[in-house]
């Protein structure tokens, strides 16, 4: 990895203050992120042939699952922009892998949720397009309190972003 030193970074916009602007924070997301997925992203294929056996699609509705807060299949479809019919078949075959756990919630006996099972998790971590030990370090190198507000920051966006309309199909 090569290294730049501090003084050759472009610095981010200063989003800090409550008056910042939509436009500055557009544009501070816009800079991080592509820094954050250049230095951790991994060259790796994912493939139904590996240990894994999860395809991009399937990492893909993975990544969209929590371990405790449920989802419904519709939603996931509709978020994604892809046809239920679809989502139902990557589905079935992720549950028979043991990586999504299907249950009835009670205030709705016809309705579906699925939640990300541990065996899910730790699939999703070994397949990510970001390499642990990369983001690891890049955790590593900040002070505690930093991590934490930096990981707090990208939770939220994450939570936004699933509420986010899809584009249609990709």
């Amino acid at each position: 990895m090569r290294v730049m030193p501090r003084s050759s970074l472009r610095r981010t916009p200063a989003v800090s203050s409550p008056r910042a602007s939509l436009a500055a924070s557009v544009r501070a997301v816009q800079i991080a992120y592509p820094q954050i997925y250049l230095a951790c992203h991994t060259q790796h294929t994912r493939a139904r042939s590996s240990a894994f056996r999860l395809s991009a699609r399937d990492s893909s509705l993975l990544v969209h699952l929590d371990e405790d807060r449920a989802t419904r299949p519709a939603a996931l479809a509709r978020h994604m922009g892809v046809g239920a019919p679809t989502v139902s078949a990557a589905l079935r075959r992720l549950e028979t892998l043991g990586y999504v756990a299907r249950s009835t919630p009670d205030t709705d006996r016809r309705g579906v949720e699925l939640r990300l099972t541990a065996k899910g998790a730790e699939a999703l971590g070994a397949t990510s397009v970001l390499e642990a030990a990369r983001v690891q370090a890049l955790l590593r190198s900040l002070p505690a309190a930093d991590r934490a507000r930096a990981v707090d920051g990208l939770t939220l966006l994450g939570r936004a972003a699933r509420t986010l309309p899809s584009r249609g199909p990709r």
